[in-house]
């Protein structure tokens, strides 16, 4: 709608104290902050308390909010993964993978077999460096062009290569070595 305020107006109307400003951001982007969280961390309920303290976080560090560093979705999105990541940190992967049994149908034995994949992927992907981690989770959870994911880690467009060229070689031989 033409009459919307843009995300930049709304921070800095926030930043002053403008509680309703807030709301509207958050209306914005509540479900993509819950979204990225639960691409890092897997669990909804996580999730859900991570977008909230995201939220949070940002209404109280509104005023710090520098447009020419980061545009506001990903600003949140920065906090939103940096909150997941400290999430995952206080409570490390076991080294177990939990496999959830499938009933006795015909198709039983192949959806334990893509659950098992998508398990050891997920344990893959959560002992990566915590940049790694981010950059993969981004870049193919988020589907964010390497531009975005660049800007939200606060790294050059050559560095993000890096990372994701890193992950997908650590994630590939975990991956062999595992006989995925």
């Amino acid at each position: 709608m033409p009459d919307e305020p843009s995300d930049a107006s709304l921070i800095a109307c926030a930043a002053a104290g403008d509680r309703q400003a807030f709301d509207m951001l958050a209306g914005r982007y509540g479900l993509r902050l819950r979204r990225a969280a639960m691409r890092v961390l897997d669990d909804a309920a996580a999730a859900e308390d991570v977008a909230q303290d995201t939220l949070l976080r940002a209404w109280t560090k509104a005023p710090s909010y520098r447009p020419e560093q980061a545009s506001v979705g990903a600003w949140l999105h920065r906090i939103a993964v940096n909150a997941a990541i400290d999430r995952l940190r206080a409570a490390r992967p076991s080294a177990e993978i939990p496999v959830d049994l499938a009933d006795a149908g015909p198709t039983a034995e192949l959806a334990l077999a893509g659950r098992q994949r998508h398990a050891l992927l997920r344990h893959a992907i959560a002992s990566l460096p915590d940049r790694q981690r981010t950059a993969i989770t981004l870049t193919y959870g988020e589907g964010w062009s390497g531009k975005r994911t660049a800007q939200a880690l606060s790294v050059s467009a050559r560095a993000l290569e890096g990372l994701l060229h890193r992950s997908r070689k650590t994630l590939r031989a975990y991956l062999e070595d595992k006989g995925a």
